[in-house]
């Protein structure tokens, strides 16, 4: 335990350091307080047992990713999917439009560009977000005219704006990636439902006369949740190293080259996009045809609404997981790219020839590894809907993206504060 205190003291007597700690904490404080604040002509209440009914579909996503904003009808509800959103499809954009990726290349002014249009992007995707959900939400909205649509959307749009401020605000003169902190906090901030959760299965089983197996049940649950912590933190650190050889050349007088590195490949290069991607497809026409028509007799779309209680929901979240991962991967990561760098700075991997051989055996290496990171981050996005199946247990509270962005965040966030330590020469956390 005193190792593990000694580095959060150290960083605390450093001034600027606990500047930037402090500042941090107060800027999610902020927005926790900003989830509390309702927006006006909003009923809480329906948008409460909206969540709650739906909490596998879109909007339990949103709900939980937003630390309960949207079942409080928060001005924070859309939390941060728009920027989300945004970003995703600039960093598309990126890749298909060649004039897009020359300008990213640009250094500082490029990527700053690419960010000013990401907040545009933002704010539009925030507006027909919150439009979507004035027309969808008829129940929720308390009177219905030109007035209140303007000051609900309005008021959903610059809370989704608001919190894209503090992020970068966090980004720029706090410690850690803002938006990534604000959904950790959120996730967080869902830890007391958890507890009431486990203490309401003790009870139940109590009141039946059974209460050695329910607490049988909560033990197995705490440590089926620590077992995929460890493995998630074990996946996203793994790492597969391709020995690079660089020649030596001389250069006037000078010798240059001639040093063995390594390129590190994560195991996990797609993070935790391919599960918002598979969650965001499954979900989307059930929410749709939930806001269309809610009380609907046709069996086809009564199938799609429930499609989540189907066995086969977890097979097809299996294989779409599977899909995005290596379509993701595919975008990141550019095989022919990395060897034609190797190859112009003088490079070479031993046993390989320069050119496409090395993009062949780059490709061939990275088809292995994402195989096996798509295989677990499939197998954790249908851990909880596994879980339900075997204990009867309902809405189990951790899923794979609550979970690698946990994992993710508390891991970026620790080197973050690390590198801050290493430069004053203090013993880090990951020594």
């Amino acid at each position: 335990m005193e190792s593990v205190l000694s580095p959060f003291r150290s960083a605390w007597k450093i001034a600027d350091l606990r500047k930037k700690l402090i500042l941090t904490a107060l800027l999610l404080l902020v927005y926790r307080l900003g989830v509390f604040i309702p927006v006006p002509g909003m009923s809480a209440a329906v948008l409460a047992q909206f969540a709650s009914t739906q909490a596998g579909g879109l909007f339990g996503y949103l709900n939980i990713i937003g630390g309960g904003a949207f079942e409080r009808a928060s001005i924070f509800a859309m939390s941060i999917t728009p920027y989300i959103n945004a970003s995703i499809i600039m960093q598309l954009l990126t890749i298909a439009i060649p004039a897009l990726e020359r300008m990213q290349k640009e250094g500082e002014e490029g990527r700053k560009k690419l960010a000013e249009w990401t907040r545009y992007g933002t704010v539009i995707l925030g507006f027909l977000q919150a439009t979507f959900m004035y027309i969808g939400f008829r129940d929720a909205i308390t009177r219905r005219n030109v007035l209140s649509y303007l000051t609900i959307t309005l008021a959903l749009t610059a809370g989704t704006a608001f919190i894209m401020w503090l992020g970068e605000q966090i980004n720029e003169y706090g410690i850690g990636n803002g938006i990534s902190l604000i959904i950790f906090v959120n996730i967080i901030s869902s830890g007391p439902d958890a507890f009431k959760a486990l203490y309401a299965i003790v009870v139940g089983y109590s009141m039946e006369g059974m209460l050695a197996l329910g607490i049988l049940i909560v033990l197995g649950i705490v440590l089926v949740f620590v077992a995929v912590v460890v493995m998630v933190i074990y996946v996203t650190e793994a790492e597969r190293r391709i020995p690079v050889q660089y020649a030596k050349r001389v250069v006037g007088r000078k010798m240059y080259g001639g040093q063995s590195t390594h390129i590190p490949m994560k195991v996990n290069v797609a993070g935790v996009m391919p599960i918002i991607f598979a969650m965001s497809i499954l979900s989307f026409i059930p929410t749709v045809i939930s806001l269309a028509a809610p009380n609907t007799t046709n069996k086809f779309l009564l199938g799609l609404m429930n499609f989540s209680r189907n066995p086969l929901y977890m097979l097809v979240t299996a294989l779409l997981v599977l899909f995005f991962t290596f379509f993701y991967t595919m975008i990141a990561f550019n095989p022919v790219e990395l060897a034609n760098n190797i190859r112009k700075n003088g490079g070479f991997i031993p046993g390989i020839r320069p050119g496409k051989p090395t993009s062949d055996y780059i490709t061939k290496v990275l088809n292995r590894i994402t195989w096996f990171g798509a295989l677990f981050l499939a197998l954790v996005t249908i851990l909880p809907s596994l879980l339900e199946f075997i204990t009867g247990v309902p809405n189990m509270w951790f899923g794979g993206t609550s979970l690698l962005i946990m994992v993710g965040v508390a891991l970026e966030t620790a080197k973050a504060i690390e590198s801050q330590l290493m430069m004053r020469h203090y013993k880090g956390f990951l020594e």
